[in-house]
């Protein structure tokens, strides 16, 4: 068992808890199931609860990242099944106008057809958490300066981490929890060779669009298949065409059989982030401004690159990935705000920090502990929120165009190599040489010189807009612009240095003096708001070492007032292992309007309209109306069940999560949220957040019935 089920849990902090925990609110680290074993056992798990915290063992060592997304393997040859959302990047990569993936689907039907991954694609596997608290803050001195204790903080965790690396499959991370408060070192063995197996067509895996995301009822196949290889001895290697299917030590089965309404369910995954315990001041700074203007621009964003690049053309191809994301986040935003609206967020969470300071301020010895450290906390969020216009929007034109930002990280690059490699900065390690160059190579099937124009030329009309301190005088100068004039960049496009991957690649070699000495635009202007960019750095590393001082007071004031509460608190999410469970359970999310709890082929059907995104493949029609279900119906539903609701806690990075039923069996993949559920990343609410899962068994069925992909069901033992 690794040490992740010893050390992480809170009692290394002295607050050992043993009450009562909310509902099914909580996104649980593995360590922490014994604290609600027992409320887990009683909603109907069976599976032995210690099992949850080995990540050596079933399942959890069956649950993979994919960086950004969760996968599971689901056989011993190392297939791996996740969401079309989350393979999305790499059908997009191997498409075409000509070949297009992302239309047509794909399926490999021998293991020599199954298609190198987008570059960079990674399964990794957690193998061990261990609590670093004491080796990263210990002997720290209250007075150092904040960027010293920054400083100190850094060094110590890349330490740690390249001490952690002993070879090129081991990938570590040291992640803080709760603020800061506790630090945990992440070990994973990462596969590198990852290739597309299967996705199902794009009317398949993303029926219903985004008219339809964040949506309940929705009818979405958002599953795909990839394969992880490693080489002839077993061992994680670069993609090679001698290289062999990954054996791993455990393996989800695969239940046919599915779910009922009211049934136990988990999932495992990698949720990003959640801002649950953040004060009000950033509640507000979040809904109130943040959010509305990233709304406006977000709609910008994505009228302008559909406009350049037309549907059907080989642009929209190379876009197709980023306006997938950028649509998602569009919605997910004003779902944010509607729903905070409409569970009153801002009031709630007034209501939730009055009582921690009156609870504080009632006590001496807590006034003493944390009253000062809160303001002060408080006073540091404040200044940072006093520059974020300028912040916001010189992050859209300094660094937005692809080869800017190429020609940025490329000099950075340059001159963090003048360095010992330990002294460099994360990203710019020898470690780190790898994804750059992968990055790199990317850009080529997801950049387009008219259309990274276009949408540059739009985000300088917002900068243009600006006045006095909100604008960065290094930009200005560099670009020659003056107010709301905006600039003649077409001849940064006309005949780049950094067009190519090749080119790049090779950049990654040159010396400060070659950047210095370019004459390419791109180049130049990189090179010119090199030191602003470096300020600004600084700044948010000062920042970031007064926020390492006080927020972790913040957080054991937090904790220590819910144990008086009777509560367990769980760390906000930040991209590690998590479980979260609960039941397939439909709701009401506001007055005369239900939810039931599964959808079904008919729905489909009824949908279908012939034009994107409801325009289901002809021959999915067909065997829909011939009532042709197989194996796969449910009884209690008279139809295959095509996504079901469950009340499970979760957020971004939990995408492609499995659906586990009470022995730990895949049961389907978790893919969203309901639209009433989006402001769970800030606040959980029992009766609105609902998770949408894909379905086992219309997974099965598309694969059997529709693309006859007989070869992954006999490999995963259903057939």
């Amino acid at each position: 068992m690794g040490n992740f089920g010893r050390n992480l849990g809170l009692a290394t902090l002295g607050f050992a808890f043993a009450m009562p925990v909310l509902a099914d609110e909580g996104m649980w680290t593995p360590d922490q199931v014994p604290q609600i074993a027992a409320a887990m056992k009683e909603k109907g798990l069976k599976l032995n609860p210690e099992a949850l915290s080995d990540l050596t063992a079933h399942p959890m060592g069956a649950i993979v990242s994919l960086g950004g997304c969760t996968a599971s393997f689901v056989s011993d040859t190392g297939l791996v099944v996740t969401n079309h959302h989350c393979a999305y990047g790499s059908i997009q990569y191997n498409s075409t106008a000509e070949k297009n993936l992302i239309v047509d689907g794909f399926y490999a039907e021998t293991l020599g057809d199954e298609l190198p991954a987008a570059p960079g694609s990674r399964v990794s596997v957690t193998t061990d958490v261990t609590d670093v608290t004491q080796q990263i803050t210990g002997g720290l001195a209250e007075e150092m300066s904040a960027r010293d204790r920054f400083q100190a903080i850094d060094d110590r965790r890349k330490k740690m981490v390249a001490d952690c690396e002993v070879d090129e499959a081991t990938r570590c991370a040291v992640s803080a929890f709760h603020g800061g408060l506790q630090y945990f070192l992440t070990t994973r063995m990462t596969i590198l060779d990852v290739r597309l197996v299967y996705a199902p067509a794009g009317a398949v895996g993303k029926y219903g669009g985004d008219i339809d995301n964040w949506q309940w009822p929705r009818h979405t196949g958002d599953f795909a298949f990839y394969r992880a290889y490693v080489g002839p001895d077993g061992t994680p290697a670069d993609f090679a065409e001698e290289n062999i299917p990954f054996v791993p030590k455990h393996h989800l089965a695969v239940q046919p059989q599915g779910l009922r309404n009211g049934d136990f369910v988990m999932a495992a995954g990698y949720p990003g982030r959640t801002s649950r315990y953040r004060r009000l001041s950033e509640v507000n700074h979040a809904f109130s401004w943040q959010y509305p203007l990233l709304e406006d621009v977000l709609g910008n964003w994505i009228g302008t690159i559909e406009s350049a690049a037309p549907t059907g053309s080989d642009a929209r191809v190379k876009y197709a990935s980023l306006l997938a994301g950028l649509n998602n986040f569009h919605k997910n935003l004003g779902g944010q705000m509607e729903g905070a609206r409409k569970v009153g967020l801002t009031s709630r969470k007034k209501a939730t920090e009055t009582a921690l300071d009156a609870w504080v301020a009632a006590d001496a010895d807590r006034i003493a502990k944390y009253q000062t450290s809160i303001a002060k906390m408080d006073a540091v969020i404040l200044a940072g929120q006093q520059t974020r216009v300028r912040d916001q929007f010189y992050g859209y034109v300094g660094a937005r165009p692809a080869l800017l930002s190429a020609a940025k990280r490329l000099y950075r690059l340059s001159l963090e190599k003048q360095k010992p490699n330990e002294a460099r900065e994360p990203g710019f390690q020898d470690r780190d040489m790898r994804g750059f160059s992968q990055r790199i190579q990317r850009t080529d099937r997801r950049y387009d010189a008219k259309v990274d124009q276009t949408v540059w030329e739009m985000f300088l009309t917002y900068y243009g807009s600006l006045e006095g301190a909100d604008r960065v005088a290094a930009f200005d100068m560099a670009l020659g612009m003056s107010g709301a004039d905006l600039p003649d960049v077409s001849g940064y496009y006309a005949n780049p240095a950094l067009a190519t991957s090749e080119a790049r690649l090779a950049w990654m070699e040159k010396t400060p003096a070659d950047f210095e000495a370019s004459d390419d635009p791109f180049i130049r202007l990189a090179v010119a708001l090199f030191d602003y960019d470096m300020e600004r750095e600084e700044t948010l590393k000062i920042r970031a070492g007064k926020l390492q001082t006080l927020r972790p007071k913040y957080m054991e004031a937090i904790i220590a007032y819910s144990q008086t509460q009777g509560k367990a608190i769980y760390p906000d999410a930040n991209s590690t292992l998590r479980i979260t469970y609960g039941t397939v359970l439909g709701g009401s999310p506001q007055d005369g309007l239900e939810y039931k709890p599964f959808t079904t082929l008919e729905g489909i059907l009824a949908k279908d309209t012939g034009l994107d995104p409801f325009d289901s493949p002809k021959a999915q029609l067909a065997l829909i109306e011939a009532g042709d279900y197989g194996k796969y119906a449910l009884d209690d539903i008279g139809s295959v069940p095509v996504n079901f609701l469950a009340d499970l806690d979760i957020t971004g990075g939990n995408s492609g999560s499995p659906a586990l039923n009470d022995k730990g069996e895949l049961v389907g993949l978790l893919f969203d949220g309901t639209y009433e559920s989006i402001n769970s990343d800030w606040d959980f609410d029992v009766k609105t957040t609902r998770s949408i899962q894909v379905d086992v068994r219309y997974m099965l069925w598309v694969m059997e019935k529709l693309d006859h992909t007989d070869r992954l069901l006999v490999e995963m033992g259903v057939k």
